[in-house]
């Protein structure tokens, strides 16, 4: 039994991590910490003129721990920057339920020109 669980005990950890799965059709200049990324929640649009970059899609393996809404969109605008997209939009969102204590969303990546400080956007809550 105790050489089980140590066989075992690489795959619980590694399945403890969300799932994350990013697909981007084009690049800028990675983002400097100082820029500004907004996030847009289902209700915000995105402004005229923006160019889509990627997409990625946060799920849940079973097992998976920080990836409550907050945490999700902190590692996407890690993403962000990296790709140069200064704009994080949410189109799908699921809450947590029965079958899962995660979050699971979809969201699209896309540069714009303008200042993203003055879109309406959603508020990291930090704690």
């Amino acid at each position: 039994m105790k050489r089980l669980f140590i066989s075992m005990l690489p795959f619980l950890l590694i399945s403890c991590s969300a799932s994350i799965s990013t697909s981007f059709t084009s690049q800028n200049k990675p983002l400097t910490i100082e820029d500004k990324v907004a996030f847009l929640d289902l209700i915000n649009k995105v402004p005229e003129g923006a160019k889509k970059l990627g997409e990625a899609k946060y799920g849940d393996n079973g097992f998976s721990t920080s990836c409550d809404f907050n945490t999700i969109l902190i590692n996407a605008r890690k993403s962000a920057r990296a790709n140069g997209a200064n704009i994080v939009k949410v189109v799908k969102k699921s809450t947590p339920d029965l079958w899962s204590t995660c979050y699971r969303i979809t969201v699209e990546f896309y540069f714009y020109e303008g200042d993203v400080s003055k879109l309406p956007q959603y508020q990291l809550q930090i704690n």
